[in-house]
């Protein structure tokens, strides 16, 4: 493919054709994407990559059944960082992804520079304790993992039998280990985001949770191999190079992630730009040529491969994998039939599937249309971030306000709160773990502690107060409406806030009866570069995170390692 250089940006390029907010920011659409090169996963592997960053191991010392501390080092060009594991035995009545958990198989912690006999001290009396503990700022992130439990045992027993697994097993469930939680940005004592952003390599979003979470999975198969050799010294083997590059990182996440895309908009309006913009670009820039559709046919068949392998209970990811299935091969045999190749091939490519396909399908074939043009998409990459800010205009004439609301929350308005199930679930945080949760309101408690999530009645409520101030005075200006409703100042202020940026605001009532948070969580998951969704419910699921990503001693051998939809290796 041969493109125009383009620079990178901050804010939206004129000219270029992005997608309406309304179409983008549906919440079944978010819930229908997929990782992409601009996903903060594949975005930290090709910086370290490129930039050659060299991991060692400072010290494994594990007895025979995995249980004891692991110390990798980090060294960047321009710093270095210890990233510190604690394994213990764990009964397996005390294995719980739950948030209520106070026992984990491992618990671990990214920590600035060298490590000496004192911080190990500190670090082992605290990080395996997480919420209970207290860590200093050198801990940049804190983290912790359970098994797989069937994989771990089935793989252990393989090795120290001298075979390799089955692929199959990481087919159903792709890791050895999966996290249940990745803490950053100063919970517990560890440093804050501000800190943490002094490192010139951390200043993309959750860099180094992502770098926590790769360095974890490189542990699980060390520790695996170690537990293999532990029980059968004379018949153990190593895993297979393929089969271990096929192994990720398994991710529980439940309503706790949801609020991030409310809580946070400025941010997200920022990611979703960058990701519209490399597809606008894509479309606009993008040329094509033979060998251009034949790399997007030699995806097309990996994706197709990628979702049948794609293993889930629920029912809705079923349905939306058998679709994409059908669409991957329909879309496959017209790619075939492009000869010659036309210029807008990438174009008729959306189209197509904007016509033809299901939401997912049409997501995924966006992510596939990025990897045609890395020169168009990486240098985004550097403009994910965002310095949230938000301040009141106490000044602003109410009129203007008012026409804020109409402009870029319409859909808001179009809400009709009459109806009892527009106001049928409140969000809140539990009294035992201050984690959110959802209830229905007039049944559950909780109520007296809802958060402020309802952004849709929020503004129904702001639009109709400035409705009737205006009636008694149309000179009112916003200052006058908050001295009289201080229950508003919040929601005005983030309508000032919001109202210029595209794709701040999630384009759904998160109250309503058909509320399903299962998509904000694959939405955010989805930037962090997950694969493989499981939903467990309509309110948590298990992703896979780093599967098919290069080994420790295989990050130099490519600048940018060709990762994306992995597939399972042969059977040895």
């Amino acid at each position: 493919m041969h493109t125009t250089a383009i620079p990178p940006v901050i804010s939206s390029e004129p000219g270029l054709p992005l997608r309406p907010a309304g179409h983008v920011m549906d919440p079944v659409r978010l819930g229908s994407m997929h990782q992409t090169r601009l996903s903060f996963a594949r975005s930290l592997i090709r910086q370290m990559a490129r930039e050659r960053w060299g991991i060692e191991c400072q010290e494994f010392r594990l007895d025979a059944g995995g249980c004891g501390r692991a110390i990798y080092t980090v060294r960047t060009p321009e710093d270095r960082f210890s990233f510190v594991i604690f394994s213990q035995s764990l009964d397996e009545s005390e294995r719980s992804d739950r948030v209520i958990a106070d026992q984990w198989d491992v618990a671990c912690a990214l920590c600035t520079g060298d490590l000496d006999a004192a911080t190990l001290d500190e670090l082992a009396e605290n990080v395996p304790r997480q919420e209970a503990g207290r860590c200093s700022s050198r801990v940049l992130v804190l983290t912790r993992g359970n098994r797989s439990q069937r994989n771990f045992e089935l793989v252990t027993d393989a090795l120290a039998r001298g075979r390799q697994p089955d692929p199959l097993w990481f087919q159903k469930v792709g890791y050895l280990y999966r996290t249940t939680a990745v803490y950053g940005n100063g919970k517990f004592g560890i440093a804050d985001y501000d800190y943490v952003r002094r490192w010139r390599l951390f200043d993309r979003p959750f860099s180094p949770q992502m770098l926590a979470v790769w360095l974890l999975r490189h542990f699980s198969l060390e520790q695996v191999e170690h537990m293999a050799r532990a029980r059968a010294p004379d018949t153990a083997v190593s895993m297979h190079r393929d089969l271990a590059r096929y192994v990720g990182m398994g991710n529980s996440t439940g309503l706790g992630m949801a609020p991030f895309l409310v809580h946070h908009p400025q941010l997200i309006n920022q990611w979703v730009l960058m990701r519209e913009t490399a597809l606008a670009r894509v479309r606009r820039f993008g040329v094509a040529n033979v060998a251009g559709l034949e790399r997007l046919l030699a995806l097309v068949s990996r994706a197709r491969r990628h979702v049948s392998e794609w293993w889930t209970d629920d029912p809705c990811q079923l349905e939306a994998n058998a679709r994409t299935a059908d669409d991957l091969s329909d879309l496959q045999a017209w790619l075939g039939r492009q000869t010659p190749v036309p210029g807008d091939l990438c174009e008729r490519v959306i189209r197509r599937a904007e016509a033809q396909y299901g939401v997912q399908t049409q997501e995924l074939v966006n992510s596939l249309l990025l990897e045609l043009h890395p020169e168009l998409v990486d240098a985004l990459e550097d403009t994910m971030g965002s310095d949230e800010r938000s301040d009141l205009e106490p000044a602003m004439p109410l009129h203007t306000l008012v026409a804020h609301m109409e402009n870029a929350y319409d859909w808001a308005l179009a809400v009709d709160f009459g109806h009892p199930d527009a106001n049928h679930y409140f969000w809140y945080r539990s009294e035992e773990k201050e984690e959110p949760r959802l209830g229905v309101r007039g049944v559950d408690p909780g109520a007296d502690r809802e958060m402020p999530l309802g952004i849709a009645r929020d503004v129904r409520r702001c639009y109709d107060a400035c409705r009737v101030l205006l009636a008694e005075d149309p000179q009112a200006t916003v200052l006058e409406l908050v001295l009289q409703r201080r229950d508003l100042r919040g929601i005005v202020r983030r309508v000032q806030t919001l109202a210029p940026l595209s794709y701040g605001e999630i384009r759904g009532n998160l109250l309503d009866r058909g509320c399903r948070p299962i998509h904000l969580l694959r939405c955010k998951l989805a930037f962090f570069g997950a694969s493989k969704f499981d939903p467990r419910s309509d309110r948590w699921v298990r992703i896979t995170l780093f599967q098919g990503a290069p080994l420790l001693d295989e990050l130099h051998a490519s600048a940018d390692p060709d990762w994306f939809l992995p597939v399972a290796p042969d059977p040895a």
